[in-house]
């Protein structure tokens, strides 16, 4: 039986190689994956089912080794920066990979650049993905170079930067040349694409455009944004000063991309980047739906976010493998800002007196601090329409996934280990609460907390701003109350089933 086509992904620890991973898996693919730091591919879901091979891309030797029987190579690696260093960095490693294609008999290259305006002077990051394209178009290897402009997903570099400016930014002074169209492309139709060139006939040796079915300004896809989000519209004033190194410098202010990734990226929005072409349909025809317009695609990834963010990156529960899904590579800065509140005390009692303890909090057993402060919180929610805390709790000591606690609603648990609570409350943002019962190395029971709060918009930065001075009253009161709740369970189940001491015999002489 002949097995499967074997591909290489080089770059499975960024943000395109670790979506496209599973999605080649998923295809019938085997998989190899060549990587500096195979230490970071533990935490995806898939890392137990690829072929790792550890070393460097510019090492002609490990690339030859990576690429031994491979039928398909897919090249998503890029320097970070736009100095000439990073340019001649790319250029090496393409044309080591090349040679090492063409010694091999890899069946195909496959590779992703940026798109770009013919017969323009080039940004210089633009510049290098088109002569990286070159050199792999000429290395003698078949090679489909896909060609994309802004990639909307969670965790892109692109869509990041156009996240952080119009959710922090209600007015802001913008570059003329933002008014440039862009042809962005949802992250799903990117990885459809991937997986779908690797099956070109052998003959085919070319680029291809690929983007989604709207063509926007950089104004435009920030207002759209704004609209999917639920933010007020945002105004924006466009002046003439603003060069892209300045421009780079503003985004490194106001956002936590970091400015040497910042300052390409801007760079790029110089140019109008829309498709020349579409012949990508004649080899991967769209699905019935079609290609997934912006709209769709920045929902599918603000949707995923509000479902996933606190399983997938602070909950260290299992990573879903949805296209949009935020994964354990990601950079710290992708995935839209969190501000966390969390605390850990240990507590002189058993896990199950701890667990009784926190499965009862809410309603008429109340929040274990500071009640007046929880009583005007709660009048303020109702003031504003939301359910402050006039619903209470269905049973007085059991929760179950779904349960109203007040103004919040459970949403996951795990007896003896987690309640996670999700505020129903009116705020400019997310907001969750998690109990977590745990034992350190010696044995002991730690009582874990943690407040989460997902800000929408400049007024969800605030209200976190004028709340957080009171967490050390509300979060660490609560803290507190709930151990010697515990404790005091403990104490009492002591006293209850300790044996009684028999009575002392007295004889008279």
């Amino acid at each position: 039986m002949t097995p499967p086509p074997l591909v290489l992904v080089t770059g499975a620890t960024g943000y395109i190689g670790g979506r496209l991973v599973p999605e080649l898996l998923d295809a019938g693919y085997r998989v190899r994956t060549l990587t500096r730091h195979p230490e970071s591919l533990r935490g995806h879901a898939w890392s137990g089912r690829v072929e790792v091979v550890r070393g460097d891309a510019l090492d002609p030797d490990v690339v030859g080794e990576a690429l031994a029987g491979v039928d398909v190579a897919y090249y998503l690696i890029h320097s970070l920066g736009s100095g000439r260093r990073s340019e001649r960095t790319d250029r090496t490693a393409a044309r080591v990979f090349a040679r090492a294609a063409r010694e091999n008999d890899v069946g195909r290259i496959v590779y992703l650049g940026g798109l770009y305006p013919e017969g323009e002077d080039l940004a210089p990051h633009l510049e290098s993905r088109r002569e990286v394209g070159e050199i792999l178009l000429g290395s003698g290897v078949p090679t489909a170079v896909l060609r994309a402009a802004v990639i909307i997903g969670s965790g892109s570099a692109s869509f990041e930067m156009l996240r952080y400016l119009t959710e922090r930014l209600p007015v802001m002074v913008t570059p003329r040349w933002l008014r440039n169209r862009v042809q962005p492309i949802a992250i799903r139709d990117v990885l459809r694409y991937l997986v779908g060139v690797a099956a070109l006939p052998p003959q085919v040796n070319r680029s291809f455009d690929v983007g989604g079915p709207d063509v926007l300004t950089y104004r435009d896809m920030m207002q759209r944004y704004a609209a999917v989000a639920g933010l007020p519209r945002r105004v924006i004033l466009p002046v003439n000063v603003l060069t892209p190194r300045l421009s780079a410098h503003w985004v490194g202010l106001v956002t936590p991309v970091p400015h040497g990734l910042a300052r390409p990226l801007v760079a790029g929005l110089v140019h109008e980047v829309v498709c020349g072409e579409d012949d990508i349909q004649r080899y991967v025809p769209d699905p019935p739906e079609g290609r997934i317009g912006f709209d769709r695609a920045v929902g599918l990834a603000l949707q995923r976010i509000k479902e996933t963010a606190v399983a997938t990156r602070w909950s260290s529960a299992s990573v879903p493998g949805a296209a949009s899904d935020p994964l354990p590579s990601d950079p710290d800065w992708a995935g839209g800002s969190l501000y966390v509140d969390e605390r850990a005390t240990p507590v002189r009692a058993s896990p199950e007196q701890l667990w009784t303890v926190i499965q009862g909090i809410g309603g008429e057993n109340g929040w274990y601090s500071w009640p007046l402060a929880w009583s005007v919180r709660g009048w303020l929610d109702r003031f504003s329409g939301g359910p402050g805390l006039s619903r209470g709790r269905r049973d007085p000591s059991r929760v179950a996934v779904g349960d109203a606690l007040d103004w919040w609603r459970v949403e996951e648990v795990h007896p003896l280990r987690l309640l996670r609570l999700r505020a129903e409350m009116k705020a400019p943002g997310l907001a969750w609460l998690e109990l977590l019962v745990e034992q350190d190395p010696v044995g002991r029971t730690i009582f874990r907390q943690r407040a989460l709060f997902h800000p929408r918009g400049l007024a969800g930065h605030a209200y976190w701003a004028g709340v957080t001075p009171f967490h050390a009253f509300v979060f660490g009161g609560m803290q507190a109350n709930v151990a010697l709740a515990a404790e005091r369970l403990e104490r009492d189940q002591a006293d209850r089933t300790e044996p009684a001491q028999p009575a002392t015999s007295q004889r008279t002489a």
